[in-house]
């Protein structure tokens, strides 16, 4: 089974929080990206993002979104916390975005990601076949 890594390591106070995603097999890396959450809001429903832990991740089929999404499970006091395409921190709700490169798009003085699509695409490529794997969310500055 995979892991999946979400290094937060960027933190823009009520609004976003940036990071690196990394995918293992075994000690094997097969993916690497830039991460775009909300802000940590206490775990807020809809607005903040997810608290460190380790979770299950399963690919399900989203109707929202019309397609088959990686899933974020046991979030306590959430459900539908998805891996799933945005550049914006306001487009997530209580999501995770994947991109390319970190950058302002949008002239908000907040970091956005780039190449979002793209990326999900790598990612989905990454997982494989798998419809299973653990999620790490580790805030760096929750290590010093």
């Amino acid at each position: 089974m995979k892991d999946v890594f979400v290094v937060r390591d960027l933190f823009h106070g009520q609004e976003a929080s940036l990071g690196t995603c990394i995918v293992y097999d075994g000690d094997k890396q097969l993916f690497k990206s830039e991460s775009l959450e909300r802000a940590w809001l206490d775990n807020a429903n809809n607005i903040s993002c997810i608290p460190v832990g380790t979770y299950p991740l399963v690919l399900e089929h989203s109707p929202r979104f019309r397609k088959d999404l990686w899933e974020v499970k046991e979030v306590p006091g959430r459900a539908e916390c998805k891996f799933h395409a945005s550049n914006y921190w306001h487009q997530l709700n209580g999501c995770i975005a994947l991109g390319n490169n970190r950058k302002d798009i949008d002239g908000d003085k907040v970091q956005d990601v780039t190449s979002s699509r793209k990326t999900m695409d790598a990612f989905h490529l990454a997982m494989g076949d798998d419809t299973k794997a653990n999620l790490h969310i580790i805030d760096l500055l929750n290590l010093v």
